[in-house]
């Protein structure tokens, strides 16, 4: 039947129940258990007994078995299912008052996809299947729409996404993974805030984009008469809370970015900032080791995962490695032994280094090398350590290594997660940086930023020294529940209109 005839048919069942004084949306219903929870109460149970405590319970009909006088319901609730033992003597005794058919409408006025409350006891069938033994029953809402067939499933990838609910009804192993992200967020805040650090909330709607090279979306506000960004970082506004005093601060929230979407990107995406007064990198790539091995701990209850068939290791100590050292490791060369730009690029050529004519400094290329040859091959938790200066303008220069700064990024399963420093505190060196930045914007770069003249001026109040990180939650969500797809893990993420595909 076409999926116009069967919502014609139901629409039809809707105005049955309204004729026999019966609301198809009811407005509440009280249970006393999840389907989870009965479940496990009464595993023991043997087959053909019945335990003689009453229920309440409500969930979504996901199968129908009908008979002449006996029914068999597959109600599913956010824990999981359970059968519902309908026998029309036992129903029609019990509601004999509020609807003397009661057994019959059942049969005849439910379909799958229904929302249904249902009262009665504990029995387990002689096939051994733990049910609810229903007196007395509910619609509560009437689907009109049919769910996916349950042998073919929602198999339509793009569907999956653009329909989330019906993916969430048909999908438990979904279910799975949204419940998991919330344990994974909640674990993270619990941390933090143990060692005592607090979130506060900084702005959406900003003047001025900045805390990270991104092409921003722009609106307006009409009142003020002024383009607006919205955040393509934390970065900025969470540094001014330092400068006021804030020695341990966080925010996790939505980021935004005008650009592609990829398995590994969206353009609204969730992450944590986190800036630590008086810690410097190294203080940082400790704790952010320590967040990701706890919630990990807490949420599968191992450090032994298994991703996309790869096996990962994610016990401290993690590797630390320079990007130096990885790239010499990959392709034979050195990048501190060249003198020249030319020099670098002639090497680069030949060892079969893609893009090397864009690259404008030695940096940059030993960027592109990594990016090319490194990357996808750091399986294993890995932080990349000491980073080219033209790449990182918010980061403190290196302490002992000329044109590098202290940065590290994290790699697990051939992705990057996380991206911290040592903070710049030095407000001509960052103007300098930020000036060198705007020139970028004005020839054209779009992912280049103007000068936040506000933020420079919290700097010249004085940043104490700083190590901050940047975590993509999604990608740490991908990582923890084994997706392969960035869309896997966010419950609603950006598609085209279907029109437009």
């Amino acid at each position: 039947m076409a999926e116009e005839d069967i919502r014609a048919t139901r629409l039809e069942k809707v105005e049955q129940l309204r004729q026999l004084g019966l609301n198809p949306y009811a407005y509440r219903w009280e249970s006393t258990h999840h389907a989870a929870q009965l479940q496990e109460k009464y595993a023991d149970l043997p087959s053909g007994e019945e335990v003689e405590v009453e229920v309440a319970i409500a969930g979504r009909i996901i199968a129908r078995r009908v008979f002449g006088k006996l029914a068999f319901f597959g109600l599913q609730d956010e824990t999981g299912t359970i059968q519902l033992y309908l026998d029309k003597k036992r129903i029609d005794a019990a509601m004999a008052e509020i609807d003397p058919d009661a057994f019959n409408h059942l049969k005849q006025l439910t379909d799958a996809g229904d929302i249904l409350g249902a009262k009665g006891t504990i029995k387990r069938t002689e096939k051994g299947e733990l049910s609810v033994f229903v007196n007395q029953y509910a619609i509560l809402t009437k689907s009109l729409l049919p769910l996916p067939d349950k042998w073919h499933g929602l198999t339509d990838v793009a569907k999956r996404y653009r329909q989330r609910y019906v993916d969430l009804i048909v999908n438990p192993e979904v279910r799975q993974t949204f419940r998991r992200r919330a344990l994974i967020t909640a674990g993270i805040r619990r941390f933090l805030e143990q060692q005592g650090f607090i979130e506060i909330e900084t702005p959406v709607l900003q003047a001025e984009a900045g805390g990270a090279d991104a092409r921003p979306f722009i609106t307006h506000h009409n009142v003020l008469e002024m383009d607006l960004y919205l955040r393509i970082a934390t970065e900025l506004h969470l540094k001014r809370l330092v400068v006021g005093g804030f020695e341990k601060v966080f925010e996790l929230g939505r980021i935004f970015r005008n650009e592609g979407v990829s398995t590994r990107h969206n353009p609204e995406f969730t992450s944590i900032e986190i800036y630590q007064a008086y810690a410097d990198y190294h203080d940082i790539m400790q704790l952010v080791e320590n967040i990701i091995a706890t919630v990990a701990r807490e949420v599968l209850d191992t450090l032994q995962i298994t991703y996309q068939g790869e096996a990962i290791d994610l016990a401290p100590p993690w590797r630390r490695v320079t990007m130096h050292d990885l790239v010499q490791e990959k392709t034979g060369l050195d990048f501190n032994a060249f003198s020249s730009l030319d020099e670098a690029k002639a090497a680069a050529k030949q060892a079969g280094i893609p893009g090397v004519e864009e690259c404008t400094s030695i940096g940059k290329l030993l960027n592109e090398a990594f990016e090319q040859t490194c990357e996808a091959t750091l399986i294993q938790p890995t932080y990349v350590i000491d980073y080219p200066v033209e790449i990182s303008p918010l980061s403190k220069p290196h302490r002992s290594k000329p044109g590098l700064v202290e940065r590290f990024e994290l790699f697990v399963a051939g992705r990057e997660t996380a991206n911290g420093f040592s903070e710049l505190s030095d407000p001509i060196d960052q103007r300098q940086r930020l000036e060198a930045q705007a020139a970028r914007k004005a020839a054209g770069d779009l992912e280049a930023h103007g000068v936040d003249e506000d933020f420079l001026t919290a700097l010249e109040y004085g940043l104490p020294p700083t190590g901050g990180v940047g975590i993509g939650i999604d990608r740490l969500v991908m990582l923890l529940t084994d997706c392969a797809s960035i869309r896997d893990a966010i419950a609603f993420p950006l598609l085209k209109p279907e029109a437009s595909e």
